[in-house]
Parts: C-alpha cells; structure tokens; sequence
C-alpha cells in the first residue's frame, strides 16, 4: 500500500467505543496530521495485518504501522502514537523507561479485555464524519 511520506497507519476494533473514542481524541491531536485510521474489522485492516503476519483472530489489540519502518502493538503502540502527538502528551512516553514492557501489556491487556463490558460495543463500525473521511482507509468501503 502506497503511503505519503511520514504517514502512519493505526488500525483499531471498529465496534469498540473505547477505541473509537480513542480514535477521535488522536484525531483532535494530530496537529501534524500524521495518522491515517482502519478498523481491523476492515478489508484494508485485515491485508495490513496479514502483510505483517499478524493473527487477526489473535488480534484484538491497536497495531501502528510505520510503513516499510516498523509495526507496534498493545503499549508499544499508545506509547508511539503519544510521542506523535506533540503539545505534551508526549510525556507518556516515560512509561517506556519506568514500566517494563511486560507491565505496560498485562495493563493494556486487562483493560482490552474488559472494553466491552466497561465502555460499550456497537452493532457496527461508525461511518467517519465527511470532515474526516480522508483520514480512514476504509472510509468508502462501507460507503
């Protein structure tokens, strides 16, 4: 997949309102505009996870891609999209140096696995407003 240059990709659980508000607080944030959106419910999503060899099954979790750098996921990913963020957010990042990785991912993991129950799930993955459309590449699959 072709991407502007310093573009990254996040792919989130389109049905979960946690990530999906989550998704609209980065959104406000990227001054830069670097991040571009998918669900991993998502064709898109699901070929961007398959490239990386990565188990959608498996695969609950937000995933960053850095094209032809890098991916991340759990913590690894909220840490690096902080770091993009600028205005000072970037302050979480030291959780990268005080919390080991294996920590930082039991505490991602027991709140991914509790979103549902403590934040809502919906029926379907929302249809980004017309504002943001170009910031989803799987905006027009469900169009």
């Amino acid at each position: 997949m072709e991407l502007e240059a310093g573009k990254k990709i996040i792919l989130f659980d389109g049905v979960c309102n946690l990530c999906n508000s989550s998704v609209q607080f980065v959104i406000k944030r990227d001054d830069k505009n670097t991040f571009k959106f998918a669900s991993l419910q998502s064709e898109i999503g699901k070929k961007l996870l398959a490239e990386r060899g990565i188990d959608p099954a498996v695969t609950d979790s937000i995933v960053l891609i850095d094209p032809n750098v890098a991916y991340y996921t759990k913590s690894d990913a909220a840490i690096e999209i902080a770091k993009e963020l600028g205005n000072g957010w970037q302050i979480f990042s030291v959780f990268d140096y005080i919390l080991p990785k294996s920590i930082r991912d039991s505490i991602y993991s027991f709140i991914a696995k509790n979103r549902y129950q403590w934040f809502g799930k919906k029926e379907a993955c929302p249809l980004p407003s017309p504002e943001q459309k170009a910031k989803f590449l799987d905006a027009y699959e469900a169009s």
